[in-house]
């Protein structure tokens, strides 16, 4: 979503006022793929086990992650969109087959406390997850963000003090533009400094097109970072997926009779 809103969008023309919404238009591929992967694997796992599924799943979602590394910034849609499918495709062929993995394996007097540990341990992953995405991302901007920016608005006759203090500031504050839907450089740069640049400089840096040019390769290094998290991420669930054993039915103990 940071993708299409920060760089993608702006530059295929969408002001950045509307881009929130047409980033969630866009990823519309992604829900597809789970719907219609979802309830097929849940009823494929039913007669064949969950193992090939919630294991093949990760895997493809992995593989998803890696083509996202590989698309370049400015990348056509259509491929993007099979991307998201793909990626969709593996969240649902993982998400039902593990559900019912975990609660087949328990007795019935223990299930309900086995669906609430699962969804405890699902819930805290995904904070956890966003946590750690958020902080590759900043790490990755950091290392390249500062030198980009300052170089480009030196380049459209801002001034080096100016340009050194809006450099210098965290860069989560350009990352969270891409959510709010913004440019950021008109806001940094303030009136008094736009107005004391040439028209044309002005024009230029508060266009669509320059705050996208400008982070897009430091922003494509910081995805590069969280995609690698993704990809290790989802290799260790589809190992530990696949060690879960074939199709398993808890069977409770029956006493012998005299």
């Amino acid at each position: 979503i940071i993708w299409l809103q920060g760089i993608w969008l702006p530059e295929h023309g969408y002001d950045f006022a509307r881009t929130p919404l047409w980033a969630g238009i866009y990823m519309l591929p992604l829900i597809g793929g789970f719907l219609v992967a979802g309830p097929a694997s849940g009823y494929l796992s039913d007669r064949f086990g969950a193992r090939p599924f919630a294991t093949g799943g990760m895997i493809l979602a992995a593989a998803s992650f890696l083509l996202l590394i590989l698309l370049p910034v400015d990348f056509p849609y259509v491929l993007f969109a099979l991307i998201l499918v793909l990626n969709g495709a593996g969240m649902g062929l993982f998400s039902s087959p593990n559900s019912a993995g975990v609660m087949n394996s328990l007795p019935a007097s223990q299930r309900g406390a086995g669906a609430g540990m699962l969804a405890t341990f699902m819930n805290t992953a995904s904070v956890l997850s966003i946590g750690v995405f958020f902080t590759l991302m900043i790490v990755g901007l950091a290392s390249g963000l500062p030198h980009t920016l300052q170089n480009g608005l030196l380049a459209h006759n801002v001034p080096a003090a100016d340009a050194a203090r809006i450099s210098h500031l965290p860069p989560v504050a350009t990352l969270f533009a891409s959510f709010l839907g913004y440019n950021p450089i008109k806001t940094l740069l303030g009136p008094h400094v736009l107005h004391a640049l040439p028209a044309a400089d002005a024009h230029t840096l508060t266009g669509r097109g320059f705050f996208p040019n400008l982070i897009s390769s430091p922003f494509h290094r910081a995805l590069v970072y969280a995609f690698v998290f993704a990809i290790v991420a989802c290799l260790v669930a589809a190992a530990a997926s696949l060690l879960r054993g074939g199709k398993y039915h808890y069977a409770e103990a029956t006493s012998p009779t005299g």
